[in-house]
């Protein structure tokens, strides 16, 4: 059978020319119409046939007569020979592509041009990212001109009319909102874990058990059933509910669904607390002085947030970066869970500087807030930051972080004597920046852009080979750092003072009872303001303890209105004249105003002793006895103390 026959004829077979990609060395090579793999012949034709490889048919091959049959002859060896001269040129022996002796040289040449050019913008780019990372110092003379001025504030702290009670400092930040958040998700949390034993908190019993953890941090014992046992009871935390019902509320306090997505956060547990006290301490007014650092939740348990510090007076815990004034008002935290990124809109300059970014987001631009930091935080490129954003700034700084400036090394300045510095001074993006290295015991260098090192002051520091204390030169700018970066130190000394000790294996438990004596020192902080403003002297303010324990009365107190009703005095007029009463003998603590007008629980019971009334203004004596008060007070047809003392 005739090939022809069985494959049928191919209709307009033209050859396929294949293109090869571009930088190939197999350019010249073409497939013939022949060798296509994917031509697929049709089998309906009979008269269609395909002897050879060029894919000519039988009936253009065979020479009819009178047509010439030696020109057809000619022109087809004249193709053939064509065919086979080009083949010869661009294929060997064995069909594969042998390139001419031009061709070789000239990929090579082109190959080794691209890669010279591709180096040569890969160096262009690293001179011109080394160029635009070169900072130009110079040495500053001192000199009085040389001074800078530290900027004027703008701004001003509001003033203050009133002086509300300390209760209501604390609700400013534990509002109505969070209670009701934090009751709901415990009910919640207690109905999941069993169902049958449901907690049945309210807010009124949640404030009962915020203020015995109050009493607790006062009052401390080496374990919390201690309150209530017989050795040792504690009857301000025993008498307010059973320990059961405590040790059941701080088992089931909670603040989020547990079956809600997470999406990966760490702090996905307290992240409705944050939510709730972070807007409340940023809308506080701010002061001219800021500063930002660390601060340490001290904890041993198990998490992976925990973190190891060993300058920290607390090592173990959990990092929590505070921005504070110079009092250690909080305004400002960002809990450490991980590589922080930069606020929108910022520019990367590191896991260090982004917490400073983000933390200064809430502070006004333009109206001078002074910011402070220490080494950990500082850069070139945060100085620029904040200048930018209208912010100065003051901080110790590394050595290997002021780009390309160099000071002279330590055995160098020491050999010249304590208080020996040197000042140098760069402009980096249209903003000049001070550094300054003093060496005291060691060198130490501080940035800023604002401060400088005129003027100097001079400081009695010990001599320990003269045994007596020496004047040394001070710079400005240390002064500066030395007395306002204190903020979150103070803050820290503060909560230390009267910090809720109790026992937990859960995290969120000890983060909780943080931000309560966080809020509790904030109130105080606010409360000291007002009563500045309304220019009470230091001596009839409430220290902290007494602030502390207000709060822990009114709050373990339940069923009572807390608005104050004599705002803008220390005292109510009740309390002024029992002071009065006090100094004649001693006399039985009275319970504050708050507790006094809550009108919840006040019912008179008769005693078995008479005792004096306890009305500043009576001196009569009296059988009847308040249930809640636990004072006597006149009740009779003349005298009616009962009304008048808790009106």
């Amino acid at each position: 059978m005739k090939p022809s026959v069985f494959y049928g004829k191919r209709v307009n077979a033209q050859p396929r020319v294949r293109v090869p990609p571009e930088e190939s060395e197999d350019s010249c090579l073409s497939d013939s119409a022949g060798s296509d793999e994917e031509y697929v012949p049709k089998t309906g034709d009979e008269e269609s046939c395909s002897e050879s490889d060029r894919g000519s048919s039988d009936e253009e091959n065979v020479v009819k007569p009178g047509d010439g049959e030696s020109s057809s002859a000619s022109d087809m060896s004249s193709s053939e020979e064509e065919v086979q001269d080009q083949d010869a040129g661009d294929a060997g022996s064995d069909g594969k592509y042998v390139p001419e002796p031009g061709d070789e040289e000239s990929n090579r040449s082109s190959s080794d041009e691209e890669v010279d050019s591709t180096s040569a913008q890969a160096a262009r780019k690293t001179q011109k990212r080394q160029n635009k990372d070169k900072v130009a110092w110079k040495t500053v003379k001192q000199t009085q001109s040389s001074a800078k001025k530290v900027p004027e504030w703008q701004g001003a702290l509001p003033d203050s009319d009133t002086i509300k009670q300390p209760v209501d400092y604390f609700r400013q930040f534990f509002d109505t909102e969070l209670l009701a958040l934090i009751v709901n998700q415990s009910n919640l949390y207690s109905t999941q874990e069993n169902p049958n034993h449901a907690l049945k908190l309210d807010q009124k019993e949640l404030e009962q058990f915020i203020g015995t953890v109050l009493y607790m941090s006062v009052i401390r014992l080496p374990r919390s059933r201690s309150y209530w046992s017989k050795a040792c009871r504690v009857e301000q935390v025993a008498d307010v509910m059973p320990r059961d019902r405590w040790e059941e509320i701080k088992r089931f306090i909670h603040l989020n669904d547990n079956t809600a997505p997470n999406n990966g956060d760490r702090l996905f547990k307290i992240r409705p607390l944050i939510d709730s006290l972070l807007p409340k301490f940023q809308a506080l007014p701010q002061d001219q002085m800021l500063s930002i650092d660390e601060q340490m939740v001290p904890f041993k348990g198990r998490s992976v947030l925990k973190q190891y510090i060993p300058k920290k007076p607390y090592k173990w815990g959990y990092k929590i970066f505070v921005l504070c004034d110079t009092k250690g008002l909080v305004h400002s935290f960002d809990i450490y869970a991980g590589k922080s990124d930069p606020p929108p809109g910022s520019q990367d300059i590191g896991a260090s500087g982004n917490v400073v970014l983000k933390l200064a987001q809430v502070i006004e631009g333009s109206v001078n807030h002074l910011l402070y930091f220490d080494n950990w935080f500082s850069s070139l490129d945060l100085f620029v930051a904040l200048a930018n954003r209208g912010i100065p700034a003051l901080a110790t700084v590394r050595q290997n972080r002021l780009r390309c400036c160099s000071f002279s090394e330590d055995k160098k300045l020491k050999k010249k004597g304590r208080g020996t510095f040197e000042e140098q001074q760069a402009v980096v993006d249209r903003v000049e920046v001070r550094a300054v290295k003093l060496f005291d015991n060691r060198g130490v260098i501080v940035g800023s852009t604002f401060a400088s090192a005129q003027p100097v002051s001079f400081i009695e520091r010990w001599d320990r080979k003269q045994r007596r204390k020496v004047s040394v030169q001070c710079p400005s700018i240390i002064t500066l750092y030395n007395k306002f970066m204190g903020g979150v130190d103070a803050l820290d000394a503060l909560i230390a003072y009267y910090r809720i000790r109790i026992r937990s294996k859960k995290y969120y438990h000890r983060f909780f009872f943080h931000f309560v004596d966080m809020v509790v020192v904030n109130s105080w902080l606010l409360y000291r303001r007002d009563c500045d403003n309304m220019n009470v002297p230091r001596k009839k303010q409430k220290d902290l303890l007494a602030f502390k324990l207000s709060i822990a009365q009114a709050l373990c107190m339940q069923g009572k209105d807390l608005s104050a009703k004599k705002r803008g005095r220390p005292l109510s007029d009740v309390e002024r004249e029992f002071k009065k009463k006090q100094r004649r003998g001693p006399t039985k603590a009275i319970p504050t105003q708050d507790v006094r007008a809550d009108a919840v629980g006040h019912w008179p019971q008769i005693d078995s002793v008479r005792q004096r009334c306890k009305f500043p203004k009576c001196t009569g004596h009296t059988s009847f006895k308040r249930t809640k008060c636990d004072v006597h007070l006149c009740l009779n047809k003349k005298k009616n103390c009962f009304r008048a003392f808790h009106e």
